[in-house]
């Protein structure tokens, strides 16, 4: 008899993003040492039942949408690779601007290729409709933890969470009082704003790509230290010279106000995650400055105060969830999309700051990754993602965008304008 499972609000909401990107979320680390592959498929095969969205295909009947759970080989999650060291960013590109469709019986594909004198690179890639950036971090941890556990003491490799996967969990932790205010936030705060990324027209022949730009730990310490100075957060730093940069790249009018929207990590409002699923728990706040600025710092002045009033907002990234939830449930769902893509306003420029990839707890056997990064869904033109990780303090800024290579001239000459910024803010 077959398995069904709910399709949870932000399944179907991600499903809905399908015009907009690609929905994948990808992740790289890089390591010194060769990855046993049978613990490491023993591990993925536990992770996988314990979690049976994985190996779910989602169906859409236009009127209730449902997951299947099918079954699956590990072998079609796990591809293993020896790679010549000069093809391997060639072979890892490659493998990460992979589209998983979600009718697959798998919402997950791993790599290991090896390279060099012993070294490993992990590749993943997964459907952004089974969970958010916050959720692979907390996966890819809780990976690396099972699989020395495994390897080292023969522990059984099963410690990952279950239990729902409802969006509804932001509101548990609430008074009774507060649970009624945040379940009557119908209106969407976010508004429609026509600046976007200076992309190339849309094309057929346009094809995936990431793009990437590393600064240093001395760099990174340098803009939080200067930051603190000035009363803001790393965040802040990073998206007042994506702003500023903007301005210049784009062309726009300084005297125009423009926004970009940043991800929120909703599970702010969960006391304790223990009872949750794997899932989506990921809403946006938007960024507004009211023009460029004099200078770099009148810029970061507006992009604190509007972090800030986002910041004291109880009921912070719940406005708007209340009509989504409605609208899916007393409709159809095909009906429920065409009235929310009228009412919902899909940001042209969005930020994601997925946070430090903490090397401990990212070991293997002991083994700490040497390098890598995560980074959200590839975008379809015009819409555009910065996705932030940091990994020793050292930052890196992504961009995962389908377009030719004037568009990825584009973004190269973004990131140039990044840096200069960047190194303005520093500097001070």
């Amino acid at each position: 008899m077959e398995r069904k499972l709910n399709a949870e609000l932000w399944d179907k909401m991600h499903y809905l993003f399908r015009d907009f990107n690609d929905r994948m979320v990808h992740v790289e680390l890089h390591y010194d040492f060769r990855i046993d592959i049978d613990a490491l498929k023993t591990v993925l095969t536990c992770f996988f039942e314990k979690a049976p969205v994985l190996h779910s295909s989602f169906t859409d009947n236009h009127i209730h949408p449902y997951w299947t759970v099918e079954n699956y080989h590990i072998n079609d999650v796990l591809t293993v690779k020896e790679v010549d060291e000069k093809d391997l960013s060639e072979e890892i590109n490659t493998f990460l601007v992979q589209y998983i469709p979600p009718e697959s019986h798998i919402q997950m594909k791993v790599a290991v290729f090896f390279y060099g004198e012993n070294k490993s690179v992990l590749l993943v890639v997964e459907n952004h409709m089974c969970m958010d950036g916050g959720d692979l971090k907390y996966f890819m941890k809780s990976l690396c933890q099972n699989y020395s556990d495994y390897v080292e003491n023969g522990k059984s490799p099963i410690a990952l969470r279950t239990g729902t996967r409802s969006y509804e969990a932001v509101y548990e932790d609430f008074t009774a009082g507060e649970r009624r205010m945040a379940k009557n936030l119908y209106r969407n705060i976010n508004t429609k704003d026509k600046h976007g990324f200076p992309f190339t027209p849309d094309n057929i022949q346009d094809k995936s790509f990431i793009a990437r730009r590393r600064f240093s730990a001395e760099t990174f310490d340098k803009l939080r230290a200067s930051g603190k100075k000035r009363g803001a957060t790393i965040n802040d730093m990073i998206l007042c010279a994506y702003f500023y940069s903007l301005y210049e790249l784009a062309g726009f009018n300084e005297n125009e106000g423009i926004s970009i929207s940043c991800a929120i990590d909703l599970r702010r409002h969960i006391k304790d995650s223990t009872g949750q699923g794997i899932t989506n728990q990921t809403a946006w706040m938007q960024c507004k400055i009211p023009h460029r600025g004099r200078d770099i710092f009148e810029t970061l002045d507006y992009v604190v105060k509007s972090s800030n009033e986002f910041k004291q907002d109880r009921f912070m990234g719940l406005h708007g969830l209340p009509l989504l939830s409605l609208g899916y449930k007393i409709m159809p769902h095909a009906a429920s999309e065409e009235i929310i893509k009228v009412g919902y306003a899909n940001p042209l420029l969005a930020m994601s700051n997925i946070g430090i990839l903490e090397v401990d707890k990212l070991a293997l056997s002991g083994n700490e990754p040497t390098d890598g990064f995560m980074s959200g869904a590839v975008k379809y033109k015009p819409y555009a993602l910065l996705s932030a990780t940091s990994m020793r303090k050292e930052l890196t800024l992504s961009m995962c965008v389908r377009g030719n290579e004037e568009d990825r001239k584009i973004v190269e000459h973004f990131f140039d304008l990044l840096e200069k910024s960047i190194n303005s803010l520093i500097e001070g």
